[in-house]
């Protein structure tokens, strides 16, 4: 079976984030990782920022992680479970498949109940797009309390 190849961007403001709650969820498939099989062999070879707002590495990063066999790029939770969620997200995601040919998922791990909740009250997720944007990541609210 053939081994798929994972770039992880994760947006600048979580830049100190260890990825503890990504690589449990790739290990898992769970969260936006679901869409693997368990018994398919998933390899991590690029993890970095965004660069901060407006997303200078954006430019960059996707071809490095590409030089390395990413064929996929997934942009981590953090983008829409953050405060405001990112508003540069659809244009990141349409640069990198046009400009590297490269598949694109927003979401790494399940979102976390603590931010479904309060993004329910602010109604922030309610247009159409953020309704597409997060269902990779949303899961039961048993597993988004695991994430919590």
């Amino acid at each position: 079976m053939k081994k798929i190849m994972i770039g992880i961007i994760i947006c600048d403001r979580y830049r100190n984030c260890g990825g503890g709650k990504c690589f449990r969820a790739l290990q898992n498939r769970e969260g936006a990782f679901d869409i693997y099989a368990k018994d398919e062999p998933l390899e991590l070879v690029g993890y970095a920022t965004c660069g901060g707002c407006p997303g200078g590495n954006i430019e960059y990063v996707p071809e490095e992680m590409k030089n390395n066999g990413a064929e996929v790029i997934h942009f981590a939770t953090g983008f829409i479970v953050g405060y405001p969620p990112c508003p540069y997200i659809r244009h990141f995601q349409y640069l990198i498949q046009e400009k590297f040919d490269m598949k694109v998922i927003v979401g790494t791990h399940p979102i976390p109940q603590k931010y479904f909740t309060i993004h329910s009250k602010l109604g922030t997720w309610e247009s159409q797009d953020f309704s597409d944007l997060i269902k990779p990541t949303m899961a039961s609210e048993k597993i988004r309390l695991h994430y919590d």
